[in-house]
């Protein structure tokens, strides 16, 4: 099979058998590259992370906008800058779900990344990224970390996405995943054929944790190759959708589903219940006051009617009750 000057090796090893997911070329930069951005009212934002993607050393880059339905042409007027720019509006959602699923089918590249419109990547990052998964067939996803800029645009000094073991997000990470760390969004490429085999983003739960439903989803399908350095800058503003989302707190319940679905599938038990009773005490650990409480109550209840029976559980509810 042919895309371009690319040749896919139909033979090789790859995640779960998605033969057409391996790419080999003698070009560095011959592998098609589809860059989704997702925006909503933030020309000045925008503008920045399209100056950060035209900046890759890589030349192979497909770049597609999607403007959740912003009022004006002040983001047409940024995008208009670059002529390889792709520029969509589409019709309010009021989430980054549908945008990125629509702008994912616009696209044609072998690798994707998904950016969105407040986030800006470093030169390097997918040229980085394109030689790692040419050469590890077995992976399906390239990350790594990032670093943290306020709402100025100014370094915090923070990294956000690096854990305390950094192999803890490398290799078959699903079970270690699920309930305890996510992908930081700006940072995936990811093999074409992943997204289209678990659907694309869920576009049936709220946009809160949507990202983290998505890459676990992935990553029970393939491994995770992670570089322990970071790939990006990660903007946190007033603006950011995190901020205050009460929708957080259905998160592990969001997860569990999920889960539920890859058992039915062929996720084996023991696993299963691990992951279960770890949601269970995450979904606990949300709880802020008797609101919160009540609600975690029911979203166990949904995971297990028998949640109460785990020491460690009713260990969190007293001591939630008595705080």
């Amino acid at each position: 099979m042919r895309f371009a000057n690319i040749t896919i090796d139909m033979d090789a090893v790859v995640p779960n058998g998605d033969k057409d997911c391996v790419v080999s070329s003698n070009d560095s930069d011959a592998v098609p590259v589809s860059v989704i951005i997702t925006t909503y009212n933030r020309p000045r934002y925008l503008e920045d992370t399209l100056r950060s993607v035209m900046d890759q050393d890589y030349a192979n880059l497909e770049v597609i906008v999607v403007d959740d339905g912003t009022e004006g042409d002040d983001n047409r007027c940024v995008c208009s800058k670059w002529p390889q720019v792709r520029y969509y509006k589409i019709k309010n959602t009021g989430s980054p779900i549908v945008p990125r699923n629509w702008g994912f089918k616009q696209s044609q590249g072998v690798y994707v990344a998904f950016l969105d419109d407040d986030d800006l990547w470093l030169a390097n990052k997918i040229k980085l990224q394109v030689e790692i998964l040419n050469r590890h067939p077995d992976f399906g996803l390239v990350h790594g970390c990032c670093r943290v800029i306020d709402s100025d645009g100014q370094e915090t000094g923070e990294i956000a996405g690096r854990l305390k073991m950094p192999e803890n997000k490398h290799g078959e990470v699903f079970d270690r995943m699920v309930g305890n760390f996510t992908v930081m969004m700006p940072t995936p490429l990811i093999r074409r054929c992943l997204i289209e085999k678990i659907g694309g983003f869920n576009d049936t739960i709220p946009a809160a944790g949507e990202d983290m439903e998505f890459f676990c989803h992935l990553a029970y399908y393939t491994k995770f190759y992670y570089v322990d350095e970071p790939l990006a800058l990660y903007r946190v503003h007033g603006g950011n959708i995190s901020s205050n989302n009460h929708h957080y707190n259905h998160l592990p319940l969001i997860l569990y589903r999920l889960v539920k679905r890859l058992r039915e599938k062929g996720l084996e038990r023991r696993r299963f219940l691990m992951i279960r009773q770890r949601l269970i005490q995450r979904q606990l650990d949300v709880v802020m006051d008797t609101k919160t409480l009540g609600l975690a109550l029911i979203n166990c209840f949904k995971m297990t009617p028998f949640f109460w029976g785990s020491p460690q559980v009713m260990k969190s509810i007293v001591k939630k009750v008595f705080a």
